[in-house]
């Protein structure tokens, strides 16, 4: 024990060089650490993303001043409850809606909200959850918005009720009705429409929720969905508007989003206490938000058609080779470059070319819709100078299976 008093007794005396030696020791490591090529080391192959933003493909890349919003925050210690309040607020004060919160994507945004519709702020009903004896137990959708995404919801233990006219809503609504849910990507294949849909779900007092994760760009979506009336509207946060990854933007009902809040962490007993956002997530995620409203979209778009004109102009002269840009009407509304050919004069099929451009140096991914008629390429995810790889990569395999 006399041992080790004296020792700490030693360092005591010793404030300046202990200091400056663990400050010294950790800039230096931190240096080291930057430099590390981790992907490398784990044998794991970085590619160009020529596809999109994609969950499995890590979505986008995160802005740079949200990476430095990311590491300034990564140094102090704050209250994470008082820290999302004000971030929902100022994301809130953005996007002129009443209340906002970052959610551990916009999955976790789905399930958050969900639990809200069904509790309240009610901590019995909080705590009680997935076990739904007592409480509001269903959720109407559409048959045609069922979807993967949607088992998010049913994670609290609600049971997705069916329906696909006005009619079959009208019969399905009952006092177990807790939420109305709307897949706004797949709103061409229902035969209710959004503003309907949110008609009739204040008609009969239920909460809508929209998912547009993917909706975004173009900007005027963030404000647009919310305005058409949904109590509840979701966005990830890390495909378009190049936030984390794993974050998302919840906003609707300020009742709604703060019941959202009593539903995940830092609550210990709450459904969702394990899709935790970090402080770090939270700051970045809302100056991600900060730029990409504050971007001149108008240039970007011409800059995206500009990559797609270049990657179909290296292949356009090759044996029947054809190339059509197309911007889909809703989820990802961006430049995407369809190409097709005569398989008989080019023998080569688009998944083997896929996996071609996927397998060389460097490796290049294509959009994962690419199917047996065409090879689909999402140029938006593009880093200045890859365009131009992608051509040269695109025109060597397709040239090298010219009859």
């Amino acid at each position: 024990m006399s041992n080790r008093r004296s020792f700490i007794q030693s360092l005591s005396t010793m404030p300046v060089l202990g200091g400056l030696f663990s400050t010294y020791a950790a800039g230096k490591a931190a240096q080291a650490y930057a430099k590390r090529d981790y992907f490398g080391e784990l044998g794991i192959k970085p590619f160009i993303n020529a596809a999109g933003t994609y969950t499995m493909l890590t979505s986008s890349l995160i802005a740079p001043e949200a990476v430095a919003a990311y590491e300034a925050c990564s140094k102090k210690f704050v209250h994470l409850g008082k820290l999302h309040d004000a971030v929902g607020a100022k994301i809130a004060e953005m996007l002129k809606v009443e209340a906002a919160m970052v959610t551990s994507g916009a999955a976790g945004a789905i399930t958050c909200g969900t639990a809200a519709c069904l509790t309240g702020k009610d901590n019995k009903a909080i705590q009680q959850i997935p076990d739904l004896t007592g409480l509001k137990s269903e959720v109407i959708i559409q048959k045609s918005h069922r979807n993967g995404y949607d088992h998010a919801a049913r994670t609290t233990g609600i049971r997705m009720v069916e329906i696909e006219t006005v009619a079959e809503l009208e019969r399905a609504v009952n006092e177990k009705t807790a939420m109305m849910f709307f897949a706004n990507f797949l709103e061409p294949e229902g035969t209710i429409k959004g503003a309907e849909w949110v008609a009739l779900g204040k008609k009969h007092k239920i909460p809508t929720f929209a998912d547009c994760s993917a909706d975004v760009p173009p900007v005027e979506n963030l404000f647009n969905y919310p305005k058409i009336g949904y109590d509840l509207v979701t966005f990830s946060g890390g495909k378009g508007i190049c936030g984390p990854q794993s974050a998302g933007i919840l906003v609707g009902r300020r009742d709604l989003i703060e019941a959202a809040r009593l539903n995940t962490s830092p609550y210990s007993d709450s459904i969702a206490r394990g899709m935790k956002v970090n402080k770090e997530e939270l700051v970045s995620m809302m100056v991600a938000l900060e730029v990409f409203i504050k971007r001149d979209h108008a240039a970007v778009f011409k800059e995206w058609e500009h990559r797609a004109k270049q990657i179909g102009d290296a292949v356009a002269n090759l044996p029947t080779v054809k190339t059509m840009v197309d911007v889909p009407p809703i989820a990802n509304h961006v430049p995407h470059l369809h190409i097709s050919w005569d398989q008989t004069k080019i023998k080569i099929t688009p998944n083997e070319v896929k996996k071609q451009m996927a397998d060389g140096e460097p490796a290049i991914e294509l959009n994962p819709s690419t199917d047996k008629d065409k090879a689909v390429i999402g140029v938006w995810m593009l880093q200045p100078g890859e365009a131009a790889v992608v051509a040269k990569r695109l025109r060597e395999v397709l040239k090298s299976a010219v009859a």
